[in-house]
């Protein structure tokens, strides 16, 4: 994979300076890429219906807050001599705009920053975000906080043991997209995989084998151990980069990011269509826990 030619960054609808617009640019001028940045925000709030003078005013002062942003944000990222455009979109359906205007830019990555919605929020409605990992067709870089404006330390988060990501490519497509953004900005790639134990204890055949073994217990690790080893070698990851570890993932992965700094976790989201369907959850309970930022690549099984 090559450098990302056009970036496209779904800007703060406070259009405030946020850490994903600092890292859009950064990536940006790392790359030459050319910088595609759009505020997708509500449409004017007719609340006088009845009073058309009053609402053609408030329309007016609405409109111009947004006109007067595009022409300031222009000014100020021309003379970081980007290529770029800015534009504000008036919607109600901010995901199907964003969709939109992928497919119509030729977005190679969209970049944009996660919205903290409530837990309880969270249960009843599915945050934008969460939309945006299941259906955005291209990498979609979603930043939390930064240290740096242009990462320092890139993760590949890999399963190499899930018969999903072996049949799909997922592993390859995840290293493959880390190590050309760890290239990019001239930084050390490392690789984790956060195994968990527990899933296979947890099922019906100890009742039938009267309990799982020490033994079974050390060989099923050495034989996740050896297909992670095996998937690091294939690129070329050295020992001191390569990170084997147990634990739930998201827990491991949030620890992981906080010990070693790491600014860019790269993820996978598998989506399968059909009866048995399943969306990339760790990647989605990674989004709120994980203290860096989430680069998630997707992939489409359909059964």
């Amino acid at each position: 994979m090559g450098h990302y030619q056009r970036l496209l960054l779904v800007a703060d609808q406070t259009l405030h300076q946020s850490p994903a617009m600092l890292r859009a640019i950064a990536l940006a001028k790392a790359n030459g890429a050319a910088l595609d940045v759009r505020a997708f925000v509500e449409p004017v709030p007719f609340t006088h219906l009845w009073e058309d003078k009053i609402d053609g005013v408030d329309a007016q002062r609405y409109q111009h807050r947004y006109r007067r942003w595009v022409a300031e944000e222009l000014e100020q990222l021309n003379a970081h001599g980007l290529n770029v455009t800015v534009d504000v979109i008036f919607t109600s359906h901010p995901l199907l705009e964003i969709l939109k205007a992928v497919k119509a830019l030729k977005s190679e990555l969209v970049i944009k920053d996660v919205t903290l919605e409530p837990a309880l929020k969270r249960v009843f409605i599915t945050p934008l975000d969460c939309h945006l990992l299941r259906e955005c067709p291209v990498p979609l870089h979603l930043v939390n906080h930064i240290r740096y404006a242009l990462p320092h330390r890139v993760v590949a988060a890999v399963d190499p043991f899930d018969p999903a990501t072996q049949i799909s490519g997922l592993n390859d497509t995840i290293i493959q997209t880390a190590n050309a953004l760890a290239l990019q900005c001239d930084v050390p790639l490392h690789l984790l995989y956060a195994y968990d134990l527990s899933a296979a204890f947890n099922g019906d055949a100890p009742m039938v084998t009267g309990g799982w073994s020490g033994d079974f217990a050390s060989e099923l690790r050495e034989s996740l151990h050896l297909a992670f080893v095996t998937l690091a070698e294939r690129y070329g990851v050295p020992p001191e980069r390569r990170h084997f570890v147990m634990g739930h993932p998201v827990q491991v992965i949030s620890e992981f990011v906080e010990e070693y700094l790491a600014d860019v976790v790269v993820m996978g989201t598998v989506h399968r269509v059909g009866v048995d369907r399943l969306i990339g959850s760790t990647t989605e309970r990674a989004l709120y826990s994980v203290p860096g930022s989430i680069l998630a690549v997707r992939h489409v099984v359909t059964v």
